[in-house]
Parts: structure tokens; sequence; C-alpha cells
């Protein structure tokens, strides 16, 4: 066991160090192409985790999106949440908070982002994704089952949540972002950091995202998004400190700037465990059922 560990982890040092040779041979040969090569390798979605149990009573759905199957499951009767998961996730990472949404008098929708969990691919093909495409996957589902409510979103998540408000495809009037991805710009300079990538190819992922998505990259900032919602619906903001995927101090200080946004704060649930949190779950919760009281940028904590 440990013998075929320590050989694993060769083998993933060995091609990171092949990738990073190759980038920096492609900066200065060939940019065009190395930003092509990190712009699918960006794309890529990871292989989902392992699916978890979901609540009984729950009914499966279909709709289509941008000519890709996009499926969910939908719970309960009433003013409609939706749940949207993040990069690489699934729907029924949200299972922990179907039941307390429901008895509240809610229909439930869940669902998986195309590429993503038991839904198909969409343009971007087989195993590659793009936030266009979740934006989209939401707007279809909200066709299906109406306007929101609220939408809670987790991680990525929130970047294309907000984009389908923003272009019309979906209306909320409360939001809740969990451990929200602010801004795809800082991902990429740091992804170039990882990669060894320098600024030639740095600045072609930005052209050629905006060939693959319709859009520049500084549209996927939530921002940019917010300042064209006029007004943005009282939005819950809630992130851990010690959250190693998505920046905790982006999230807080872009609560200063929204005037109707309020930031909980956690200790050490991480990137994914805060999803199952109970405190987390209430939290969000009592905000898609009524106002936030004092929500005038105070912070609040949850340990």
């Amino acid at each position: 066991m440990a013998v075929s560990a320590f050989k694993k982890s060769t083998i993933v040092r060995t091609k990171f160090a092949v990738l990073r040779a190759g980038f920096r041979a492609t900066e200065l040969i060939a940019p065009r192409y190395g930003a092509r090569l990190a712009t699918s390798l960006w794309f890529k979605t990871p292989p989902s985790p392992a699916p978890s149990p979901l609540p009984p009573g729950g009914f499966a759905f279909e709709v289509t999106a941008m000519d890709g199957v996009v499926r969910g499951t939908y719970w309960g009767d009433g003013p409609v949440v939706y749940l949207v998961h993040g990069w690489g996730g699934r729907g029924d990472q949200f299972a922990e908070f179907v039941e307390p949404l429901r008895s509240t008098g809610h229909r439930v929708v869940m669902f998986d982002a195309l590429s993503h969990g038991l839904s198909g691919p969409g343009p971007s093909g087989a195993a590659h994704a793009h936030g266009v495409e979740f934006g989209r996957a939401l707007d279809a589902v909200a066709a299906r089952f109406g306007p929101a409510r609220a939408i809670v979103s987790h991680s990525m998540g929130a970047v294309p949540a907000l984009l389908a408000m923003r272009d019309g495809w979906v209306g909320a009037d409360r939001l809740v972002m969990i451990s929200p991805m602010v801004e795809l710009a800082t991902y990429f300079d740091r992804f170039g950091e990882q990669v060894g990538f320098g600024p030639r190819i740095r600045r072609g992922m930005d052209a050629e995202t905006k060939r693959r998505t319709g859009y520049p990259v500084d549209e996927f900032a939530l921002a940019r998004l917010a300042s064209d919602l006029e007004p943005l619906p009282p939005t819950l903001v809630i992130h851990d400190r010690r959250d190693r995927r998505t920046s905790y101090e982006q999230s807080a200080a872009i609560v200063e700037t929204w005037p109707e946004a309020t930031l909980i704060s956690t200790d050490g649930l991480g990137h994914l465990r805060i999803l199952r949190a109970a405190d987390v779950v209430h939290a969000s919760v009592r905000h898609v059922l009524a106002d936030v009281a004092d929500s005038d940028n105070r912070a609040d904590a949850i340990a």
C-alpha cells in the first residue's frame, strides 16, 4: 500500500513537472497554443464526488439546456428555492438543506450542472464545462419551476447564479452564497503560478475564455455582476475563515460594498463540510424566510 502510494505520488509529481516545462516553452514560442491548452485544462471538470443519500419524497426531473440533459430532484410545494452547486460538485451536496426548507413551505429544487453528476455534457463536450453552461442549466430549470424565492449557491456556483439573474434568465427575492468564488481572474492568476505560464498565455486565456463562453473574464466576478443588478436582493454570505479553496477575505470585502449583505463567518468547517453544518443550514433558512435583522454589513460568527 505504501509503495503504491509512493509510486502514484511520484507519477503525479513527474507529470506536473512536465506540464510546467511545457508551459514555460509555449510561453516563449507558441503562446496561443499554450493559452488554448491552459483554458482546456481549466474547464476540464474533476471527477464527481460520490453521491450523497437524498431525503425521501423527492421527484426526479430532466430538462434540456444548450442541447444537454440536466437532471435533478425536487421536493415539496410553494415558493421555489434553487440549490446551485460549485465546480466539480453535484446537487446532492445540499442534501441537509432539503427538509428544513421543505418543512417551511418551499419547493426545493437541486440539479447537477452540465458535465457534473448525473447530467450530460453541454457544448464544451464530455468532462468539460464553464460558468455560462452552469447559468444556462439554472435558466432551464427555472423555466420548468418558475421564479425563485431564493437561490442558495456554493463556491463557483455563486457566479453563474448571479450571471443568470443579471441577464434576466431567472429572478430571485433573496440570495445565499456559501464559500463563494468572488472572481474568476484571481484563480486564473493562481493557475498560472501553479503550472508555470507567464503573461502571454495568461492574456491568451482571457481571449480564449471569451471565445468559448461569449463573455469576457471580468464578467465572471460577483462585484461586476452585482453592479448591474438594481437593487441587489438581500444577500447572506457564509464563509469559513480557513477555507483553502475560495477566499474568505474576498467575501468579507465584497460584503462591505453591498448595502443589503450580511457575512456570517465560520471557523474550521472548510470548503465542503460547511454544507453539512446544522448552524449554516439554519442560518440559510432564516435568511430565506425573513429579513436579516441588522443586516447593514454586520458580521456574525458560527463556531
